[in-house]
């Protein structure tokens, strides 16, 4: 393997923990009110052995998991290719409000994602309600690899 191509397989902890620190979106999946897939790409902060999640107060995906907690997630890239696959069950902290513990997770979620200005792009929307939600896995599939350069 020369040094342009990563392992292929399973990532380890340290290398899945590595990924769900940078800057990739993820995509979420529940059970929309008429039983159907809901998929929607959102921002996450993974700590505490799952993923945070913060919806402003009319996000359907957050209304749905307050009704039905089951949910899947993916965070991956391309074209070297890196997932992380979730499943699990999703825990309201917190019901749409102004102020919460969302607070500090959305400014980590908005440094994280957009730099050192990314606050400048949440600051004028604190006002908005929003739920706080916790992912907790219970099972986590991952895998790296570059197929496109395999030989």
């Amino acid at each position: 393997m020369n040094n342009q191509n990563p392992a292929i397989g399973p990532m380890s902890k340290v290398e899945m923990e590595a990924f769900l620190a940078g800057g990739e979106i993820c995509r979420v999946g529940c059970l929309d009110p008429d039983g159907y897939p809901h998929l929607v790409p959102v921002w996450y902060h993974y700590q505490d052995g799952g993923f945070y999640l913060v919806g402003r107060e009319k996000s359907l995906w957050a209304s749905c998991m307050s009704r039905d907690p089951k949910a899947y997630l993916c965070v991956d890239t391309l074209p070297v290719v890196r997932k992380v696959l979730v499943r699990g069950d999703a825990e309201v902290l917190e019901t749409p409000n102004v102020g919460g513990r969302w607070v500090e997770i959305a400014r980590a979620m908005a440094y994280r994602y957009l730099g050192e200005n990314g606050p400048t792009y949440l600051e004028p929307t604190m006002n908005e309600p929003r739920w706080l939600i916790f992912l907790r896995p219970h099972e986590i599939k991952t895998w790296q690899g570059n197929y496109t350069k395999l030989q």
